[in-house]
Parts: C-alpha cells; sequence; structure tokens
C-alpha cells in the first residue's frame, strides 16, 4: 500500500485537473450509516414510499417521507469531517485541486474546509430544503423544529407548496445543470480519484469512465472492490481516511523537497 500511497500522490503533483469523486464510502468512517446497508433506513421503511411521485401525490406520503428522512438528519447534523474529508480540504488549499464530486447529502467536505465552488453536490444536500412549487430555500434546522412542533408535512411559509429536503430522491430527476458540470469536469481532468464509492449507482457511476476515455489517470480508493477496478491505473483498498491521510502526507513532502 506505501507505494501505490506514493505513486498517488507523486500523479496528484504532476495533476492540473485533478477531479475526485466520492460516494457513501467517505461518510461512514463519519459515523454517518450508509442508509442501504443492513440495519439501515431502508430496513425499516419501504423504499417504494418515497418515491418522488409518491411524495407529491399524498400528504400522507409526504409525513411518512419526513419521518424516514428526520431518522436520516439526526445522523448527519452533528457528524464530523474525517481525515479523508480534511485531506481532500488541504488539496485544495495546496492548490491542487479542481473539483470534488460528491453523492453525499452532508456537508461534511464544507465543515472540512472546502469552498462552495469547488464542490458539485449531484444528489442535493439534507443541510437545506426546498419549496417544491416555488423554490424558496429554507434551512434544515428551522423546518426540523417545525416538526418537533407537531407538523408533519411542512409547507412553505410563501406559497403553501409542499416542502422536502433539497435532495434527490427514487424517480427525481437529476440536477440537470450540475450533472451536466460533472460530466464536463470529469471529461476534462487528468488524474479522477474515486473514494468511497461502490460505482454502483448511475450515471454517477460513469464518470471515471468518462474521464479515463478522456486520457485522465484513475484511482479508486475504496474498501471493497467495484466494477470498474479493471480499468483504474491503480487501485487501492482500505481506509479511505488512513489512506487519505497517508496520500496528504506525502504530497506535502513532495511539495517541500
Amino acid at each position: 500500500m506505501d507505494s501505490a500511497i506514493i505513486q498517488t500522490a507523486k500523479w496528484i503533483i504532476d495533476s492540473k485537473r485533478l477531479v475526485v469523486f466520492v460516494g457513501a464510502g467517505l461518510s461512514t468512517e463519519s459515523g454517518i450509516p450508509d442508509f442501504r446497508s443492513p440495519g439501515g433506513v431502508w430496513d425499516r421503511y419501504n423504499p417504494e414510499d418515497f418515491y418522488f411521485q409518491n411524495f407529491m401525490a399524498s400528504e400522507q406520503s409526504r409525513a411518512t417521507y419526513w419521518q424516514m428522512a428526520t431518522e436520516m438528519y439526526d445522523s448527519i447534523k452533528n457528524a464530523r469531517p474525517n481525515p479523508a474529508h480534511l485531506a481532500i480540504a488541504e488539496l485544495e488549499r495546496l492548490n491542487k485541486l479542481d473539483l470534488i464530486i460528491t453523492q453525499n447529502i452532508d456537508g461534511l467536505h464544507f465543515k472540512a474546509g472546502n469552498s462552495e465552488p469547488k464542490v458539485i453536490e449531484l444528489h442535493g444536500t439534507a443541510l437545506h430544503v426546498s419549496c417544491l412549487n416555488c423554490g424558496r430555500r429554507y434551512d434544515r434546522e428551522a423546518i426540523q423544529e417545525r416538526l418537533r412542533q407537531g407538523e408533519s408535512a411542512p409547507k412553505c411559509d410563501h406559497c403553501r407548496g409542499p416542502l422536502k429536503p433539497a435532495t434527490i430522491s427514487f424517480g427525481q430527476s437529476m440536477p440537470e445543470q450540475e450533472t451536466a458540470e460533472a460530466f464536463q469536469r470529469a471529461a476534462e481532468s487528468d488524474l479522477f480519484i474515486v473514494i468511497g464509492s461502490s460505482l454502483a449507482v448511475q450515471p454517477a457511476a460513469s464518470l471515471p469512465q468518462v474521464a479515463k476515455r478522456n486520457k485522465a489517470r484513475l484511482v479508486i480508493i475504496n474498501r471493497d472492490p467495484t466494477p470498474l477496478d479493471f480499468i483504474a491505473d491503480l487501485v487501492i483498498q482500505g481506509q479511505a481516511g488512513e489512506i487519505m491521510a497517508g496520500i496528504i502526507g506525502e504530497v506535502k513532502k513532495l511539495l517541500a523537497s
């Protein structure tokens, strides 16, 4: 593993357009459960109840959705960045990061110190709430307080439209602008590093292939094998925090030498 960490650090030093793509495996090390895993939210609820079309169809579906969403938010709101988040933030401070593309909804990159222009949240964010009618945006904690006070399916103060966490639900369209930019920046990258993603959820899972087709080097860091390991220039299996801490340490050594 040491040689792979050193090699990745060298590629980062040489890179002009480094894109980092992250999945749920990054946030599990901060104590946020992978909701698809055994014992996760989907073991207690039927995922079909949370399709976007059902959310829009009835107030009862919205109330059930908010009950589930509150469970997820409770595990997110107090989570802290782990060493992998901090290493990625350090890459930005060292001017070695072009972009983060994240499938996560927890906002931990911002807590770690990354700036908003450097982050595309492909699946939205759990830290804000949006009105699906007028688009007005609310702080998540303010809406959670309304739920604690007895509301079951909160509505917009402005237009009375349904409020929903600003995340992408089953059956809901991916954000067009963010998705297009993610694919464009992947195609322009010269080094594409995957961290903590099973590369199983489309369309995001095809981003490494886009980068590779356009001559970028591809590094995959994940606890388990992925379907794209065979096209990667380097695969490092293990805990993301430990691996990324090692990589950023080597990057700093190389920059200082």
